[in-house]
């Protein structure tokens, strides 16, 4: 067991408690996300962690733009890679991952915009669980969730696969077509040559 995971699991077995009632969430397994139309000419990958405040400028400040001039109209789709930096952004990867599907994308930006609060929380699975029920995951889904090891180990050979693919060593890290950009600020600029 690497040192994440072993950080992970003591954090889950201090604050999630006794072992998961038995739901489909225990099982549940990893799919990539994809925003946009999934046939789109133009890839972005975005490695990301859910702790990771340039994660959370990249969120609030690039993305909205880029959604509106390349992911709506089709041109690009975004495919979301977790990138956990600590055993929070593990926890947080985990339970995004198990939210309905199409409430995803929102429960993400709900978690980048209120990053600074529910990460600095006393109890930030607590907090994390308030979004998750928002979202539509009930806090039996959620102790099954964060004690799914198989999804649990798929976010983290998803990280892995990043590193050695890519290089990637922080976050965000975002590739269009295959093209690791030097920042996240570059993307406006590399979409507009990528569609031409």
């Amino acid at each position: 067991m690497n040192r994440i995971a072993f950080l992970f699991a003591a954090f889950i077995l201090v604050l999630a408690g006794p072992a998961a009632a038995q739901s489909d969430l225990a099982t549940k397994e990893y799919q990539e996300r994809v925003m946009g139309d999934p046939d789109a000419p133009v890839t972005i990958l975005e490695y990301s962690s859910l702790t990771c405040g340039h994660c959370a400028n990249f969120h609030a400040d690039v993305l909205p733009e880029v959604k509106e001039k390349y992911i709506e109209t089709g041109k690009a789709k975004l495919v979301f890679r977790d990138f956990p930096l600590d055993p929070l952004a593990a926890a947080a990867a985990l339970v995004a991952r198990c939210v309905p599907e199409q409430n995803y994308f929102p429960f993400l930006e709900t978690l980048f915009a209120g990053q600074e609060n529910w990460t600095r929380s006393q109890e930030p699975l607590k907090a994390i669980q308030g979004y998750a029920r928002l979202a539509g995951l009930s806090a039996e889904g959620l102790e099954a969730c964060l004690n799914n090891e198989g999804l649990f180990n798929t976010i983290q050979q998803v990280k892995q696969e990043g590193q050695q693919e890519y290089g990637i060593s922080g976050t965000p890290t975002l590739i269009v077509n295959g093209e690791v950009l030097p920042a996240y600020t570059a993307l406006p600029d590399a979409l507009a040559e990528a569609v031409e």
